[in-house]
C-alpha cells in the first residue's frame, strides 16, 4: 500500500492520490505510517506523499492532514524510532506547519498544551514544533474561534501561553520548555509571565539540573525581563545558601538541603560562569545586574555570598571591572559605617535588626572558592589589594604614622583595610596557584611605596610567611630580589620587612646567604640610612640564630608559629654553624663602632636583646662593650669627672655633633651586666677565667658612680654661667654634654638601685646621682624657658619600664620592715618621687604614640602589659589613699603634686590599655584588684570589675566638688576623663551602666561649677552614656530651656522664666560651651533620623519594584515612622527654645542656623517619603499631621524672627541664612504636593513667608541702633506679621510635645 501511495505521489497531478487516500480509513493510514516509521523504511517519502494528497483547501484533506500530523507528533514522542527517522519526520512536520488554516493551528497548539499539562510527553522531542506552530498562528490574519469568543492569532497565542504557564510542568521537561520559548515570538508581558513560571520551577528541580536551566533562562532573557531573571537566580541561591548553612531541611527544598557542600558550590560556580558568559554577549544584562545590586544594597537579599562571587567574576570583563569594584568597595564601607552607627545608638538598635555584615559574606566567598572557583579568585585578590590600597593608614606629619593594633573607635576605613588583608591571607592559604602573585604584589608595594606608611602590608607579609615558611621556599627568589633594595628603603620599612621574613631565613640557607651579602654591602654604603639598615639586619640575625648551649628562651619574646620553630634544631652541627656565623656577624658589627653616633646607638640598643636570646655570645659582646667603654673612661681613680666627655663630641669646622652616645653605651653595659650577673653566672661553676670582663665592668661602673657623685657641675664646665644657646658652637656643645651627663646619671641610678639589695648607702648614692641630674635639668629648663622650645623635657628617659615599675612599687607600696630605713632615704625626697612618677607618665605617653617603649623589652607587648599592670596598681593606690587636697596642704611646691601626676598617669594608662590591649582588659582589671584572692578568679565580669574602679574615682570627684574654695578644675577634668575611659568598659545592658548614667545625670543636675572645660567634659560623658541607653532628645529639650532661661530672649521685653533642670548650665557655661554641645548632639540625632528615612525610602522603592501587595508590605514600617516623627517632634521643641534665645554672635549662631537648615532638609525628606508611600498605602499617619502643624506654628515663624534679629545685630552677610530660607521653602513646596496627593490640607498651619531679601536695610538698622522703642513706619511692612507673633510669648509654659 505504501508503495502505491508513493508511486501516485510521483505523478504530476495529485488527483488520483487524493482519491486513493480518500478511500482509506484515517486509522489505516496512521497505522501504515507508524509501521513504516518503526521499521525505518521510507517513512519520510510516505509522509510527504500523504501531505501532498491532503490539501488544506478541502475540509476532508485538512482533517486528514491534521490527523496524520498528530500521528507524526506521537511517533516522534514515542521514542520507538531511529534517530535519523525521527529527525526527518520532525523536519517535514516543521515545513508543513505553515500550510494549516488558523483553526487547525489552534487545535494543534491545544493538543501540545494538553500533553504538557497532563505530563504525557515521553521524551519532549516534539516540543521543537510548538514554536513553529505558534509563529504560524501569529502570522495568521483571520479571526479564530477560541473558547467562547473570537480572537486574532496574536491573542490566541497569548491565551495559549497563559494556559501553558498556569498549568503544571513535568520536572524533566522544564529545560526543554524554557529552551523552546526562545524561538516563540513573545511580547514583554509574555516574557515576564514565562520567566516567573520558570523561576518558580527552580525549587522543584535537582541541583544538577539548575545550571542548564539557568543557561536557557539567560538566553530567554535577551527577549526582556533581564533584571527579573537575575534577581530570581540570585534570590534562589541566596536562600539555598542560607538553608545549607542552617543545615535544617526545609519543606519544598527537601531534596536540596541534603546536598553535600561541594556539589552546591560546583553548581554555583557553573551558574556564575553561565551568567558571566551571557553578560559578555549581552551588555544590557551586565547593566541590569549592577543596577539591581546597587538598588538593594541595604534591604533585600541582593548582596549575599552568591552575588558577591558573581560580581567578582564579572570583574574579568574589562568594561565592568571598575564599576564592580567601586560597588563592592562602597558596600563594604557602608556596611561598616552602618555598623558603627548602630553600635553607637540604642535608639537605632531598638528599631533596626542587625543584618549580617558584607565582610563576613566576602570571607565566606573566599572559603567557598576552594571548590575550583578560579574565575572568582582573581577578583578576590584584586579586591583585597584595592581595599588595602584605598583604606590603609594615611601619612601623618613627620613621616610618623600612628599604628594602633586594636583601638576602640576603629573607624570603618581601618576595618575595610583589615578586611582586605584577611581576604588576601585566606586566599593565600587556600589557593596554591595564586600564592606567588600575592607575595609578589605585597613585596612590590613594600618596596615602591617607601614614602607612605606600609605597616599593613608588612603585617600581611608577616602573616603569610608565618603561615607557611616552607611553602614559600618555592617563591624565595622574589624575596631575595627584594633584598637588593634594602639599602634604599627607610629604616622602619627595613626593620619591618626583615622581621616579617625572619621565619624564612631559618628554613632557607640561600635566602639567608643572599641577605648577609646585601647587609655587608650596605655596611659600607655612603647613605647613613643604609648603614643603619645593615646594623638592624645583623642584630635581627643574631637574635634569631640560636647558638648551642644558650639559655632557653622562655623569657624571650619571639612569637613564631610552631610549624617552623624546630626547623633548625636537627643537628648539633647546625648550632655550631650558627656560632661561627654569629661570631662573624659580631665581627662585622664591631666595625660600626667607628661610625656615626646614630649607627652606634642602634647597636647599643640591640645588644641587650641579642645577649638574652643567645647567652653564648655574652663573652664576645661584653668584650666589645668593654673595649669601647675604655676609650672614654678615666682609669685614674682621682680624676674628675670619670668620663672623657670631650672625646664624645666631634667638631668639624663650625659643625659640632655627637660622636659617641656614651649614655647609650653605658646603658647597654649596665643592662647586659645586670642580666649576666643574674642569669648566666649562677650557672657557671668552674669556668672562672671567663669572668675577667665582668669584674672589670663592675669595677668601672662602681668607680664612675662614686666619682660622678663627687663631681661638681663646674667639673663638666656646665654650671649656671655656661652658655646653652642653640646658635653658638659652645652652646651646642654644652647642650650635648648636659644631655650626656643627665643620661649617665639616669643609667647609674637604675644600676645602683638594681644591685643595691636595699642597702642604705646605695640609696644615698642614688639620691646624690638624682640631685646631679636635677640640677642640670633645672638649669636647662631655666635657660630653655628664656629661649623657644623646652628641650630638656623632650629627652627620653633612660630608665627601663621594668625599673620604673619596681621603683614605684618600692617607693609607695613596700612595707617590709627591713627595707624601711633605707627606703626612707628616697622617700624623704619629694622631688625624687615626683621624678619617678613623671618618668612612668613619659613611658605611657610613648606607648600611646608609637605602640612601644624605649629600653629593654620595649618591643615586647606581654612585658609592657605586665609592667603597665604593676604601675597602675601603685598609682591607683597612691592617688586614692593620698588625695591631692591632703598633699597640697603640707607644702606648696611649684609643679604638679604627685597625686595629680598619678591621676594623669592613670588617665593615660586607661586609654592606652583600651587602645592596645582590648582583649586583655579582664586581666588588667583583675590585676588592679588588690583584694582579689585566687579563689574568686572566675566570677566578676569586666563590667563588675570596672564598676568597682569607677566607684573609687566617683568618690574622689565628689570630694573634690565638695571643696568650696579651691576647686581644682584640672584635676576634676582628669577625673572625668578617667571615668569616661572606664565607663566604656561597662556593658550597656548591665545594671552598673545604668548606675553610672544616673550618677552622671545627678552630678550635672546638682553641681553648678562655673568652669567651662569641666562642664564640657562632664556633659560629653553624660551624652556618651545616654545614647547607649536611649535617645537623648528629651535631655536636649530640657537643656535648651535652661539655656534660654539664662541667656534671655531675643525680644528684650520678654521675661523668660528660668527652668532649672541642670545646675551645670549657668551664665558662664550656657554659651558657647553647653550650646555648642547640645547642637552637636542634635546634629547626631538628625543624622540617625536621616539614615532611618533613607532606609525606609529604599524599602519602599524595593517593594514598588517587586510589586507585591504593597499595602501589606508597608505595614511593618509603622513603628519606625512613629519613632522618626517622635524624634523630630522633640527636636522641634528643642530648636523652638534656641531660636528665641539671645545667643552671642559667632559659632553658636552659625551652627544653630546650619542645624536648622538640616532639620528642614530632613523634614522635607520625610515629606518626600510620604509622597512615595501615599500611592500604595492609606495616606499618612495622624502624628505626621501633628508634626507638620507644630513646625508651622512653633518653628518657621520663629526662624524668620531669629533671622531678622541676627541681621540687625551682625553687619556681615551670614551665609547660612539664605540656605535656611531655601530649606524652609523646599519643605513648604513638598508639603503642598503632599497635601494634594493625600487629600489632607497640611498647609493650613503654614503662614507662607515673605522674607526673601538678604540685604540689611539701612532704615531698620538705624531704628535698631537708636533702640527706638516704638515701632514707627521705618520698620518695613514685611516684619509686622512676624513681630506680632513673638509678642504673645511670656514664656509659653510647656510646649505640647507630640503625644
Amino acid at each position: 500500500m505504501d508503495q502505491k501511495i508513493i508511486s501516485l505521489a510521483a505523478e504530476k497531478t495529485a488527483d488520483r492520490l487524493q482519491e486513493f487516500l480518500q478511500s482509506l480509513k484515517d486509522n489505516d493510514l496512521a497505522n501504515l505510517l507508524q509501521n513504516q516509521a518503526v521499521k525505518g523504511k521510507a517513512a519520510g517519502a510516505l509522509l510527504r506523499a500523504i501531505f501532498k494528497g491532503s490539501p488544506c483547501s478541502e475540509e476532508a484533506g485538512a482533517l486528514r492532514r491534521l490527523k496524520i500530523y498528530i500521528c507524526g507528533i506521537h511517533l516522534v514522542e514515542s521514542g520507538d524510532l531511529q534517530k535519523e527517522v525521527a529527525s526527518e519526520i520532525i523536519g517535514l512536520l516543521m515545513l508543513e506547519a505553515h500550510n494549516f488554516p488558523g483553526p487547525l493551528l489552534v487545535e494543534l497548539a491545544r493538543e501540545f498544551v494538553g500533553a504538557i499539562e497532563e505530563g504525557s510527553l515521553t521524551n519532549g522531542k516534539s516540543l521543537e514544533l510548538l514554536p513553529i506552530i505558534l509563529t504560524a498562528l501569529v502570522a495568521n490574519k483571520e479571526n479564530l474561534a477560541y473558547g467562547k469568543g473570537v480572537l486574532s492569532g496574536e491573542e490566541c497565542k497569548k491565551q495559549l501561553i497563559n494556559t501553558l504557564c498556569s498549568g503544571r510542568w513535568d520536572r524533566q521537561y522544564v529545560i526543554q520548555l524554557t529552551s523552546m520559548f526562545k524561538d516563540v515570538p513573545l511580547t514583554a508581558e509574555e516574557v515576564e509571565f514565562v520567566m516567573e513560571k520558570v523561576l518558580r520551577m527552580f525549587s522543584k528541580l535537582n541541583l544538577q539540573e539548575i545550571p542548564p536551566l539557568v543557561y536557557q533562562l539567560l538566553v530567554l532573557s535577551s527577549k526582556g525581563s533581564r533584571r527579573r531573571a537575575l534577581e530570581g537566580i540570585i534570590t534562589f541561591f541566596s536562600e539555598l545558601d542560607k538553608q545549607h548553612n542552617e543545615e535544617q531541611s526545609g519543606d519544598e527544598l527537601l531534596d536540596l538541603v541534603t546536598v553535600p557542600s561541594g556539589e552546591l558550590r560546583h553548581v554555583e560556580g557553573t551558574v556564575i560562569l553561565h551568567i558571566v558568559f551571557a553578560i559578555k554577549l549581552d551588555c544590557e544584562l551586565g547593566r541590569e545586574l549592577l543596577k539591581h545590586l546597587k538598588a538593594g544594597q541595604d534591604f533585600s537579599n541582593n548582596i549575599c555570598p552568591f552575588s558577591i562571587a558573581l560580581l567578582l567574576s564579572v570583574t574579568r570583563i574589562q568594561r565592568y571591572e571598575e564599576q564592580v569594584f567601586d560597588l563592592l568597595k562602597a558596600s563594604v564601607v557602608k556596611s561598616f559605617k552602618d555598623l558603627q552607627l548602630l553600635q553607637g545608638s540604642k535608639f537605632l538598635q531598638n528599631l533596626v535588626t542587625q543584618r549580617s555584615c558584607v565582610s563576613t559574606m566576602i570571607l565566606e566567598v573566599v572559603k567557598n572558592s576552594v571548590h575550583s572557583w578560579d574565575h572568582v579568585t582573581q577578583g578576590l585578590v584584586e579586591f583585597g589589594f584595592i581595599l588595602m590600597d584605598s583604606y590603609g593608614p594615611k601619612k601623618i606629619l613627620d613621616g610618623k604614622t600612628i599604628e594602633t593594633s586594636s583601638s576602640l573607635s576603629k573607624i570603618p576605613n581601618q576595618h575595610a583595610c583589615k578586611l582586605g588583608a584577611n581576604i588576601l591571607l585566606e586566599t593565600f592559604k587556600i589557593h596554591e596557584m595564586i600564592r606567588q602573585e600575592i607575595l609578589e604584589q605585597v613585596l612590590n608595594r613594600v618596596v615602591t611605596r617607601a614614602s607612605s606608611p606600609i605597616s599593613h602590608y608588612l603585617d600581611l607579609l608577616s602573616s603569610i610567611i608565618m603561615y607557611a615558611p616552607l611553602v614559600l621556599q618555592s617563591c624565595s627568589s622574589k624575596v631575595t630580589e627584594t633584598f637588593d633594595y634594602l639599602s634604599f628603603l627607610p629604616l622602619q620599612t627595613v626593620q619591618g620587612l626583615l622581621k616579617a621574613v625572619q621565619p624564612l631565613l631559618k628554613v632557607s640557607m640561600s635566602v639567608r646567604d643572599s641577605l648577609i651579602l646585601v647587609l655587608r654591602k650596605a655596611m659600607f654604603a655612603s647613605q647613613l640610612d643604609a648603614r643603619k639598615s645593615a646594623v638592624a639586619g645583623f642584630l635581627l640575625l643574631l637574635k634569631n640564630f640560636k647558638v648551642l648551649g644558650s639559655l632557653s628562651s622562655s623569657q624571650c619574646s619571639q612569637s613564631i608559629g610552631v610549624s617552623q620553630v624546630h626547623v633548625d634544631v636537627h643537628s648539633r652541627y647546625n648550632s655550631v654553624a650558627n656560632e661561627t656565623f654569629c661570631l662573624e656577624i659580631i665581627d662585622s658589627l664591631r666595625r660600626c663602632l667607628g661610625q656615626q653616633a646614630d649607627v652606634r646607638l642602634m647597636l647599643y640598643e640591640g645588644f641587650y636583646d641579642v645577649l638574652r636570646r643567645n647567652s653564648q655570645l655574652a663573652n664576645s659582646i661584653m668584650q666589645t662593650l668593654l673595649s669601647q667603654l675604655k676609650q672614654f673612661y678615666e682609669p685614674e681613680p682621682d680624676v674628675l669627672p670619670p668620663l672623657k666627655l670631650e672625646a664624645c663630641i666631634l667638631t668639624e669646622g663650625d659643625r659640632i655633633s655627637l660622636q659617641e652616645p656614651l649614655d647609650y653605651l653605658l646603658c647597654c653595659v649596665q643592662h647586659c651586666l645586670v642580666w649576666y650577673k643574674s642569669r648566666v653566672m649562677p650557672l657557671q661553676q668552674e669556668e672562672e677565667e671567663e669572668e675577667g670582663f665582668y669584674q672589670d665592668l663592675e669595677d668601672m661602673l662602681e668607680s664612675v658612680t662614686s666619682r660622678m657623685i663627687k663631681s661638681e657641675l663646674e667639673d663638666f664646665e656646665l654650671d649656671k654661667s655656661a652658655d646653652f644657646s642653640q646658635n653658638s658652637g659652645v652652646g651646642i656643645k654644652n647642650n650635648i654634654c648636659a644631655s650626656l651627663v643627665m643620661g649617665i646619671c639616669e643609667v647609674l641610678i637604675e644600676y645602683n638601685f638594681s644591685i643595691s639589695n636595699f642597702s642604705k648607702n646605695k640609696f644615698e648614692e642614688v639620691l646624690s646621682l638624682f640631685m646631679c641630674y636635677k640640677k642640670l635639668s633645672d638649669i636647662l629648663n631655666e635657660k630653655a624657658g628664656k629661649g623657644k622650645a623646652k628641650t630638656a623635657n623632650k629627652m627620653d628617659s633612660f630608665l627601663s619600664m621594668k625599673f620604673v615599675s619596681d621603683l614605684l612599687t618600692a617607693l609607695f607600696r613596700d612595707s617590709t620592715q627591713s627595707h624601711e630605713e633605707s627606703l626612707s632615704v628616697l622617700r624623704s625626697s619629694n622631688e625624687f618621687m615626683r621624678y619617678a612618677v613623671s618618668v612612668a607618665l613619659q613611658k605611657v605617653q610613648q606607648l600611646k604614640e608609637t605602640g612601644h617603649v624605649s629600653g629593654p623589652d620595649g618591643q615586647n607587648p606581654e612585658k609592657i602589659f605586665q609592667n603597665l599592670c604593676d604601675i597602675t596598681r601603685v598609682l591607683l593606690w597612691r592617688y586614692t589613699s593620698i588625695p591631692t587636697s591632703v598633699e597640697d596642704l603640707g607644702k606648696k611646691e611649684k609643679g604638679k603634686s604627685i597625686s595629680l601626676l598619678c591621676l594623669e598617669g592613670l588617665q593615660k594608662i586607661f586609654s592606652a590599655v583600651q587602645q592596645f590591649y582590648q582583649p586583655k582588659i579582664h586581666h588588667f582589671l583583675r590585676a588592679l584588684d588588690v583584694t582579689d584572692n585566687e579563689g574568686e578568679e572566675a566570677e566578676g565580669s569586666v563590667s563588675h570589675r570596672a564598676a568597682f574602679q569607677i566607684r573609687q574615682f566617683q568618690r574622689c570627684l565628689l570630694n573634690l566638688l565638695s571643696q568650696e574654695e579651691d576647686f581644682d578644675s584640672k584635676e576634676a577634668l582628669l577625673l572625668v576623663t578617667v571615668l569616661s575611659n572606664l565607663s566604656r568598659l561597662l556593658e550597656p545592658s548591665s545594671p552598673q551602666f545604668v548606675q553610672m548614667l544616673s550618677w552622671t545625670l545627678k552630678i550635672c543636675k546638682e553641681n553648678s561649677w562655673e568652669d567651662a572645660s569641666f562642664c564640657k567634659g562632664l556633659m560629653n560623658l553624660l551624652f556618651s552614656l545616654h545614647v547607649l541607653y536611649k535617645s537623648p532628645v528629651t535631655l536636649l529639650r530640657d537643656l535648651s530651656q535652661d539655656i534660654h532661661g539664662h541667656l534671655g530672649d531675643i525680644d528684650q521685653d520678654i521675661e523668660v522664666e528660668k527652668t532649672n533642670h541642670f545646675a551645670m548650665v549657668n551664665l558662664r557655661t550656657a554659651a558657647p560651651t553647653v550650646c555648642l554641645l547640645v547642637l552637636s548632639q542634635a546634629e547626631k540625632v538628625l543624622e540617625e533620623v536621616d539614615w532611618l528615612i533613607t532606609k525606609l525610602k529604599g524599602q519602599v522603592s524595593q517593594e514598588i519594584l517587586s510589586e507585591e501587595a504593597s499595602s501589606q508590605a508597608t505595614l511593618p514600617n509603622h513603628p519606625v515612622e512613629k519613632a522618626i516623627i517622635m524624634q523630630l517632634g522633640t527636636l522641634l521643641t528643642f530648636f523652638h527654645e534656641l531660636v528665641q534665645t539671645a545667643l552671642p554672635s559667632g559659632s553658636c549662631v552659625d551652627i544653630l542656623l546650619k542645624d536648622l537648615c538640616k532639620m528642614y532638609t530632613i523634614l522635607t525628606a520625610l515629606v518626600r517619603y510620604y509622597l512615595q508611600v501615599c500611592q500604595s498605602s492609606g495616606g499618612i499617619l495622624k502624628n505626621m499631621e501633628k508634626l507638620v502643624k507644630l513646625s508651622g506654628s512653633h518653628l518657621t515663624p520663629l526662624c524668620y524672627s531669629f533671622i531678622s534679629y541676627i541681621q540687625a545685630r551682625v553687619l556681615r552677610e551670614t551665609k547660612p541664612i539664605p540656605n535656611l530660607i531655601f530649606a524652609i521653602e523646599q519643605y513648604e513646596k513638598f508639603l503642598i504636593h503632599l497635601s494634594k496627593k493625600s487629600k489632607v490640607n497640611l498647609m493650613q498651619h503654614m503662614k507662607l513667608s515673605t522674607s526673601r531679601d538678604f540685604k540689611i536695610k539701612g532704615n531698620i538698622l538705624d531704628v535698631v541702633l537708636r533702640e527706638d522703642e516704638d515701632d514707627n513706619e521705618g520698620t518695613a511692612s514685611e516684619h509686622e506679621g512676624q513681630n506680632k507673633e513673638p509678642a504673645k510669648k511670656k514664656r509659653k509654659k510647656e510646649m505640647k510635645c507630640l503625644s
